[in-house]
């Protein structure tokens, strides 16, 4: 197993708590400051949580695969890598209202999606050969 990949997969868990919070109080505090109209905000909370769920998952199976030096897993999880950038993108850039914060946030947690993909591809290549 790759011990990189599993530490980048605990930092990458404890990031998306920070950021989950970060994003909901900032959605909560664009709703009460500006007009956020209400047919944008609860699908902005919505697919925020869907990102939740799809994190959770991806850590999940990334570590199992990772672990267990299983190929499947591994592939599931770069496949959830996918939805979950490109969530992550829809708040960096096309959310109702984006902040700096917002920008800044998402950024980092894209260079370390960047970075999961091309651990576990090349753990993926190790486990198969």
């Amino acid at each position: 197993s790759s011990v990189s990949l599993q530490i980048l997969f605990y930092v990458n868990g404890i990031y998306y708590i920070f950021y989950f919070f970060a994003t909901l109080a900032m959605i909560v505090y664009k709703s009460q400051v500006f007009s956020y109209p209400d047919s944008f905000l609860a699908p902005d909370l919505a697919l925020l949580l869907i990102m939740a769920i799809l994190e959770a998952l991806r850590l999940y199976l990334g570590s199992k695969g990772n672990l267990t030096e299983e190929e499947a897993p591994l592939g599931l999880s770069l496949v959830l890598t996918v939805g979950s950038a490109l969530l992550c993108v829809y708040f960096l850039a096309w959310q109702t209202y984006v902040f700096k914060a917002d920008v800044i946030l998402s950024a980092v947690l894209l260079f370390t999606y960047g970075l999961v993909s091309v651990l576990e591809i090349a753990a993926i290549a190790a486990f198969v050969s």
